[in-house]
């Protein structure tokens, strides 16, 4: 499993516009093969912040949604300020408790 998490730097009066424009596009990414999460969120203390959070089946499910995202929905509305993220490689699971 791959877990890819970061980001979005918005200005605050943004936020909403940011998160709707993205809307199409979060929905086309969740229903493709091996995408198990995708989610976009705004952070409930810092107003200039949105989270990205993915969980992708493996590898190859993630270079396949990189590799079509010029043909998939644009996302509209304002840009992020920055934007950063980090891949992590799953090597196993538990549940909690």
């Amino acid at each position: 499993m791959l877990i890819v998490a970061g980001a979005f730097v918005v200005a605050p009066e943004d936020r909403d516009a940011f998160l709707a424009g993205r809307q199409e596009a979060i929905l086309a990414t969740r229903a493709e093969p091996g995408c198990l999460d995708y989610v976009l969120s705004a952070d409930p203390v810092d107003p200039a912040k949105v989270v990205i959070f993915e969980r992708w089946e493996d590898q190859a499910a993630f270079d396949a949604h990189l590799a079509g995202l010029a043909d998939g929905p644009r996302p509209t509305g304002p840009p992020p300020q920055s934007a950063s993220a980090l891949i992590y490689d799953v090597a196993g699971t538990r549940t909690l408790g």
